[in-house]
């Protein structure tokens, strides 16, 4: 079983970033799709589309955790909380 890590560093994993669109402004992981957390109830079907697997982030950890359930409970599978912009950074820089 591959770490966290490992998939975030795996070419083709999607990267999401739940924050809110200003917090995306001031800085994100690159390649990453800005989907806020009020959105992603609304937006299943389009995350559903992005390649597997999908580790979705935020500022700490906590809004992405509740992202992740949220996603969990609509069916979708291969979903990962990547916790914090700053975690998901010292993964790719590893």
């Amino acid at each position: 079983m591959s770490s966290l890590s490992e998939i975030v560093r795996t070419p083709g994993t999607a990267v999401i970033d739940v924050r809110t669109p200003g917090e995306f402004q001031m800085g994100h992981v690159k390649g990453a799709i800005n989907i806020p957390l009020d959105e992603v109830s609304q937006r299943v079907a389009e995350i559903a589309a992005l390649p597997a697997p999908r580790v979705l982030y935020c500022r700490s950890g906590n809004r992405s955790g509740i992202a992740v359930q949220m996603l969990k409970q609509a069916g979708l599978t291969d979903l990962y909380n990547g916790g914090g912009l700053f975690d998901m950074e010292i993964m790719l820089a590893n």
